[in-house]
């Protein structure tokens, strides 16, 4: 099996440049984000193996404690060190093409991402979605109100059955004494 020629040196563009090959370079957002995630968790195993290196290292106190053990140990602490600075490269990179795919895009408002069923079976409209948000909005302050009244209330309660138990106590010690 041979391999293609190259395009250029008088040859004619082969079927895998241009725009084709561009496209098949770019890598869907949601990718990149998955490969970020993974690096992520790449990065705090290998934060977590560091750490893990640093507790079992001999103090630099000046004894010397089988040197070679300690040599093997700066040596995969310095190793581990390194390949984190590559995944923090990495992820910067992995960050900045997210953001560059992103830039164009225009912010969704959060509202209308929460799908919701009509009664009327109409396309709902902004005037709709911003009355039912100030609906909504009024109901949560309203159950907030409820609930501060009920908080107060259950320690009315409390202070209530407080002074109950003692006035019960008294009695008890009094008819305790009595006899």
């Amino acid at each position: 099996m041979s391999t293609p020629p190259l395009a250029g040196a008088g040859m004619p563009p082969g079927p895998f440049s241009g725009p084709q090959s561009q496209a098949a370079r770019e890598v869907n957002t949601a990718s990149l984000c998955r490969i970020g995630q993974e690096t992520v968790q790449d990065i705090v195993f290998r934060t977590m193996e560091i750490f893990q290196l640093l507790r079992n290292m001999q103090l630099p106190n000046g004894v010397t404690y089988h040197t070679g053990t300690y040599q093997d140990r700066l040596g995969k602490l310095q190793e581990h060190l390194r390949q984190l600075s590559i995944l923090f490269r990495k992820l910067r990179l992995v960050y900045d093409k997210c953001n560059e795919n992103c830039a164009g895009l225009d912010p969704i408002p959060i509202e209308q991402l929460i799908p919701y069923v009509e009664e009327d079976g109409s396309k709902h409209d902004d005037r709709g979605a911003a009355s039912q948000l100030h609906l909504a909005s009024e109901e949560r302050r309203e159950i907030m109100e409820v609930n501060k009244k009920l908080k107060q209330k259950n320690q009315q309660l409390k202070q209530i059955m407080d002074q109950l138990r003692n006035l019960i106590w008294d009695i008890n010690a009094m008819l305790a004494m009595r006899n």
